[in-house]
């Protein structure tokens, strides 16, 4: 069996009927223990205090407002070079989920850096990486709707999307890139040293499980749309015809 047969629009809505069940009670299941574990059962920090528990809104929101960015980018290239409709579709209905959590990342983070730097915001690099991209998914979102034709469409928010994706990359690395800017770290990295305690670590990796979760589920439900919607405005052309 190959992959590119879920680029079959009628497989593709057979097998997300089927797994949409069960990614709705995953992410409930996850997002749920993952954020009364988080806000309820752990301890404040010795530095931030109670401040520190915005980490498991804050950190699943800026990782899946990026990596929502990179499947954009996978489902663009798919379409550029292969011309499945389904993948475009996916791509188009991915951009107000990951729109979504870039804008929940940007608040949490102000009020997470209000008392931590005393501003709400700060040009730093990453900050700022992150806020282009967000332009960008605005963008993104606005081609799609003003063009007309679906195909053209396609083709060129796939090319925005390419280039959105140096900001992508540059909201993951900034820190790395320089190091300069009030912009902390990774809060989890192979390198052990770089993590988080043990006591945030765990339910922090519920709810980066639950958003991701999250994600999928949302995708499935407005690329099955995508199609549906697809599906009547080819009807309705050919009845014009008729």
């Amino acid at each position: 069996m190959s992959i590119w047969e879920y680029a079959n629009p009628k497989k593709f809505m057979a097998t997300s009927a089927w797994a949409l069940p069960w990614a709705v009670g995953l992410t409930v299941v996850c997002l749920v223990v993952g954020l009364v574990w988080g806000f309820f059962f752990t301890p404040d920090d010795y530095k931030q205090g109670s401040t520190v528990k915005i980490i498991y809104l804050h950190v699943p929101a800026a990782m899946m407002a990026i990596n929502a960015w990179v499947m954009m980018l996978v489902a663009s290239l798919i379409w550029i070079v292969r011309r499945h409709h389904v993948s475009a579709l996916a791509a188009k209905a991915a951009a107000p989920v990951g729109l979504t959590f870039t804008l929940i990342a940007l608040v949490t983070g102000a009020l997470w850096g209000q008392p931590m730097w005393g501003t709400w915001w700060a040009w730093d690099p990453r900050l700022t990486s992150f806020l282009i991209l967000t332009l960008f998914y605005f963008g993104y979102m606005a081609l799609w709707s003003a063009i007309e034709n679906p195909d053209t469409a396609a083709d060129l928010t796939s090319i925005l999307c390419l280039v959105g994706s140096v900001f992508a990359l540059l909201s993951r690395y900034a820190v790395n890139f320089w190091n300069q800017g009030l912009h902390q770290g990774a809060s989890l990295s192979l390198d052990k040293e770089e993590n988080v305690s043990d006591v945030f670590w765990v339910p922090l990796l519920v709810c980066i499980a639950g958003f991701v979760l999250l994600f999928i589920t949302m995708v499935l439900l407005r690329t099955r749309t995508e199609i549906r919607s697809r599906r009547l405005q080819a009807l309705l052309a050919r009845e014009r015809v008729a």
